[in-house]
């Protein structure tokens, strides 16, 4: 587990990864293309592009799924005519730019090498990515850990609790994958600023 670095020459941003690494993280990217997919307010891309681009008739109502509320909050908690509005006009383009950054990862992984199913062990993974998809890698990677720290229920200040629980307990495990997606972002911003 190395992280994100510069590459002092070409100034690309470089990834590397375990084989089981790399296949977590496009699970955790795969998931969150689904979720965010699986809901009305997905755009319909076999429409024509501009009669999709002038189409408003997204979502008025806050999602019910509490990690679709945490990425798509209300924008105005004390007028719900507002609100509803603001949803409509935003919600699907929104979805449809955060489901994009998660299949930046996917496919950054992919070509990088890692192949559809991991069967070999001690397969090594190194990812390459210029400025402006490291930076998509970051926002796709804010979304992974707010769907993680809904769906744990974690909360500042909470980190005893965490690590207090045993190493086998699923929400211990979990909460690790939570805390390494954090750190990787971490590792990302400080590459990005070298």
């Amino acid at each position: 587990m190395t992280g994100f670095a510069r590459h002092r020459r070409s100034r690309l941003v470089i990834g590397t990864f375990t084989g089981f690494e790399a296949d977590l993280l496009r699970s955790l990217a795969s998931q969150i293309v689904e979720l965010l997919r699986n809901e009305a307010a997905v755009p319909d891309e076999s429409r024509d592009p501009f009669e999709a681009m002038m189409d408003f008739s997204g979502p008025t109502t806050a999602p019910e799924d509490p990690v679709l509320h945490r990425l798509f909050p209300t924008a105005y908690a004390d007028d719900e005519e507002a609100a509803a509005e603001f949803r409509r006009f935003t919600e699907g383009t929104l979805r449809d730019g955060k489901a994009a950054a998660a299949c930046t990862i996917i496919d950054g992984l992919e070509e990088a090498g890692l192949p559809p199913e991991l069967t070999e062990d001690g397969l090594m993974i190194d990812v390459e990515l210029d400025e402006p998809t490291a930076e998509t890698w970051m926002r796709s990677f804010t979304d992974i850990r707010l769907a993680l720290a809904t769906r744990l229920g974690v909360e500042d200040g909470d980190e005893d609790r965490w690590h207090a629980l045993p190493d086998d307990d699923p929400r211990a495990q979990a909460h690790d994958i939570y805390e390494w997606i954090g750190w990787l972002q971490e590792t990302l911003v400080e590459a990005l600023t070298a």
